[in-house]
């Protein structure tokens, strides 16, 4: 392997000698002499420290040889301006690249060049590896670690920038079209929808409106959401839709979505969110099954409870194990003039009685203290005040003063009666175990949320514009499909494990598989540090690389860095040249 800048070939001689094979003059270096006994004269030891620059005779481009036996020779700093670290931290790289590759993510960009495909996984891998969004960091992550864009090129953060803004409408919508395809639409699947919101302090993104945000800090918000395979374990699809606008009415646009995605056989687990008599109706008229949490203080299903309430919640035929809650099913109307029966299944945990009842006292201690202070003042009390009390007001200088307030005893009872109790109501006959079951697997989306914020950087967009933020929203979908595969995969691993260890979380096994880097040696060649240890060999494990595989990866990776830092080099072998002629 030769260096990428000449040096001077040596004067030395009797030890210097030229060897020219075809095109090509190689610089040879006589380092010894060995003696043949049987022909009675000295046999020169060579080697090749470098091939001769074709427009200048007198220069070469040398090859590590030459260090070794020149090392007084200064050799130009190679490092100074250098793109790349010469340790590279290829392990997390290992396991995203392989499951893009399974998943052939690159086949579902079809209209993208090579350039795209790769900046746009490198963008996710990013922010999966560095839990980080922001593109002016993007050539710090890049600087140590393995690219996917072509010749392993480092691009700019301005250049980042730029390429998010340039992602259309019509590739996303595409990917998601291409996504979808080809998934098995006749199989029978449950798909979790959610939805979450982003605060957005931008004044060009066009969605950015006010309306409900989870975390009011007085700004406009984007919402955000996620259809989530639960039996697949996969992401199907996501959204991005004006602030303003209420997840109760988006429901029926994702439904008509999977109906054009061509679904046939699937159902909906929802959340309380997304409950409404329009939605069940719209439901009932594309065949979707569904499964919806219900409050248990809902006017329609608390007169259930408060009917069933002691007919079940100690009998052990009811108790749910997995998530020490008891449970009966019954069949009833939702509503007066519905044509057909639901599924009702009621639910009772000691453990959130507890904690509900403890959460309504001290709810209720906060009103009185907030009701004190304002005693022989004007006050405008928020609502929930005059649904638990009576207050009394008498005008004053054309003012209303609060004179004071006494419980409404009836409706605090009857809300200590329904703590701890609540309902899931479903479209096709199951147990209460098969309900709370299901509806429990909608955990996984909502780690999804939490990775998007957490995990993935997302909790702050870092935009100022709508297209840039519609392209940082695509590539942290891209994102979450590869990040839950591995979340999946590491669980599935962990569950058939003994001991359950506490590195098979997904930010915990990312960061040991940093520690697996590839050095750069001094011919450019890059070679694995130290071997790899046991916890590491079990995290590759859960994605079925074993640890011959894993080292052949690694070394894969760094004949494309060396051949992509010295395009020019040649695959030729160099080393020691025992030449039967007498010097």
């Amino acid at each position: 392997m030769y260096y990428d800048f000449l040096v001077k070939i040596p004067e030395n001689t009797g030890k210097i000698s030229k060897n020219k094979r075809k095109d090509v003059t190689y610089i040879e270096y006589t380092y010894d002499r060995k003696y043949i006994p049987e022909k009675k004269y000295n046999v020169p030891l060579r080697t090749t420290i470098g091939k001769m620059d074709p427009s200048d005779p007198t220069m070469m481009y040398p090859n590590p040889n030459f260090e070794k036996y020149f090392p007084d020779v200064v050799l130009p700093d190679t490092e100074k301006d250098a793109s790349r670290s010469s340790c590279i931290r290829v392990g997390a790289f290992l396991v995203i690249k392989k499951i893009i590759d399974d998943y052939k993510l690159q086949n579902y960009l079809g209209s993208w060049d090579d350039r795209g495909k790769g900046l746009l996984l490198d963008l996710a891998a990013y922010s999966i590896i560095s839990e980080n969004n922001a593109a002016q960091y993007y050539p710090d992550y890049a600087y140590n670690h393995p690219v996917l864009t072509p010749g392993h090129k480092v691009y700019s953060d301005s250049t980042i920038s730029i390429f998010l803004s340039e992602i259309g409408e019509d590739e996303r919508i595409a990917f998601l079209n291409d996504w979808n395809e080809k998934r098995n639409h006749r199989e029978k699947i449950y798909i979790s929808y959610d939805s979450t919101n982003k605060n957005c302090k931008a004044g060009d993104v066009e969605k950015a409106e006010y309306g409900h945000p989870k975390e009011d800090i007085g700004a406009p918000i984007v919402n955000y959401a996620i259809a989530y395979d639960l039996k697949n374990q996969e992401p199907l699809l996501y959204e991005s839709y004006p602030g303003s606008v209420v997840d109760v009415s988006q429901l029926q646009y994702v439904l008509e979505k999977f109906q054009g995605y061509g679904y046939k056989n699937i159902g909906f687990v929802l959340d309380r969110g997304y409950f409404s008599r329009d939605n069940i109706a719209f439901m009932d008229k594309c065949r979707y099954d569904f499964v919806i949490m219900v409050k248990g203080r809902g006017s329609f299903v608390n007169q259930l409870i408060l009917d069933k309430k002691g007919t079940f919640e100690t009998k052990r035929a009811c108790y749910i194990n997995e998530y020490e809650t008891y449970g009966m099913t019954l069949q009833s109307k939702l509503y007066a003039d519905d044509e057909v029966e639901r599924w009702f299944h009621l639910y009772h945990s000691i453990r959130r009685e507890s904690a509900e009842r403890t959460q309504l006292e001290n709810e209720l201690r906060r009103m009185e203290e907030a009701m004190n202070k304002c005693k022989g003042k004007e006050a405008a009390l928020p609502k929930k005040y005059t649904h638990y009390y009576e207050l009394t007001y008498h005008e004053k200088n054309g003012k209303q003063i609060l004179y004071g307030y006494k419980e409404k005893a009836d409706v605090i009872e009857r809300e200590l009666k329904l703590c701890g109790y609540f309902a899931i109501v479903t479209s096709r006959k199951m147990t209460a175990k098969d309900a709370l079951l299901l509806y429990k697997s909608r955990d996984t989306s909502e780690k999804l949320f939490c990775s998007d914020k957490s995990f993935l950087g997302n909790r702050t967009l870092r935009v100022s514009g709508s297209n840039t933020f519609e392209g940082k929203v695509f590539v942290a979908f891209i994102a979450l499909i590869i990040r839950c595969k591995i979340y999946t995969q590491l669980r599935k691993r962990k569950a058939e494990m003994i001991n359950r260890p506490n590195f098979m979380t997904v930010p915990a096994a990312l960061r040991e598989l940093e520690k697996i880097e590839l050095i750069r040696q001094p011919g450019g060649n890059y070679k694995l540090d130290h071997a790899i240890t046991a916890t590491q060999k079990t995290i590759l494990g859960s994605f079925g690389i074993d640890e011959a595989d894993a080292k052949a990866r690694a070394l894969a990776i760094g004949k494309e860095l060396m051949h992509a830092e010295r395009p020019e080099k040649e695959e030729d072998e160099y080393g020691t040249i025992e030449d039967d002629k007498i010097d």
